[in-house]
């Protein structure tokens, strides 16, 4: 990179509106050049040894290779600074922030791209002044060590918060919404969609409850038959109603059937998040 040079990017991300955002904001300054959109981790592979990117804007979670195998893809290539992109909890990526320049964390103002983009400048421009053939002392094997940290939360090693999102993004025509999991009261089933009852709302997710399920927290939110997974938080007591039969009432005065035989289950859920 020359004096002067543009600094040359690379955006990542499986979201087209995400991605288009990003591109955008990027697009409107001056010293910034776009070299490859991608909207999977395969791609972002072969354009970051294609492009050989200054910066890399990659999202955490994308199809088939996240931002962590990405990166272990390209290990033994040219490592451009990196700005994840992210869902997960501010606290969560603790573990991580001291081996990229920064992240941001959705949905993110456009104050706070501004200060990554700048950092992530300032950051590539001092890699290209150091000696020749002489790496950046914040890429030795940034790699690794992000894999370490991806191996971690699969092993349950890293805390709930860094594996779970906690906001949930909802398309409607138009616009984007962000609903934050822990607003959530309950979730209902319908048919290809759910419902996220939400204070006092409703928003329509087009995703399965099983596919939703594993998405979530299972210290937070619990499914109490086919078609609802309560917030556990949101509980207000048990009631029963008939011979061994209950219902979960919650605090926003939803009334909801709990299946069979998941009382006492539900009883210490409840009890550990007291």
């Amino acid at each position: 990179m020359s004096d002067g040079a543009r600094i040359r990017v690379l955006v990542a991300d499986d979201e087209a509106i995400a991605r288009e955002g990003l591109c955008a904001l990027l697009a409107a300054d001056p010293e910034v050049e776009i070299v490859a959109q991608c909207s999977d981790g395969a791609q972002a592979v072969k354009a970051l040894r294609e492009t050989r990117p200054d910066v890399a804007f990659l999202d955490v979670q994308m199809p088939a290779l996240d931002g962590f195998a990405v990166l272990r893809q390209i290990e033994d290539d040219h490592v451009p600074t990196v700005v994840f992109v992210t869902a997960y909890d501010r606290y969560a990526l603790r573990a991580f922030d001291a081996h990229a320049v920064d992240y941001l964390l959705k949905p993110f103002e456009n104050e706070r791209f501004h200060v990554a983009l700048a950092r992530a400048k300032e950051r590539a421009r001092s890699s290209e002044q150091a000696e020749p053939n002489t790496p950046p002392a914040s890429t030795p094997d940034l790699s690794t060590r992000l894999a370490a940290f991806l191996d971690a939360a699969e092993r349950g090693e890293v805390s709930s918060a860094a594996r779970y999102p906690t906001r949930l993004v909802v398309r409607a025509t138009g616009s984007v919404k962000f609903v934050r999991t822990a607003d959530l009261a309950w979730i209902e089933a319908a048919d290809y969609y759910v419902k996220l009852h939400a204070r006092g709302k409703v928003h329509m997710l087009r995703e399965s409850m099983s596919s939703l399920e594993q998405r979530l927290d299972p210290a937070l939110f619990f499914r109490v038959n086919r078609s609802a997974i309560v917030n556990l938080d949101h509980v207000r007591e048990l009631q029963a109603y008939g011979k061994g039969e209950y219902v979960v009432i919650l605090e926003d005065g939803a009334k909801l059937r709990l299946v069979s035989g998941r009382r006492e289950e539900l009883e210490a859920k409840l009890g550990e998040r007291l």
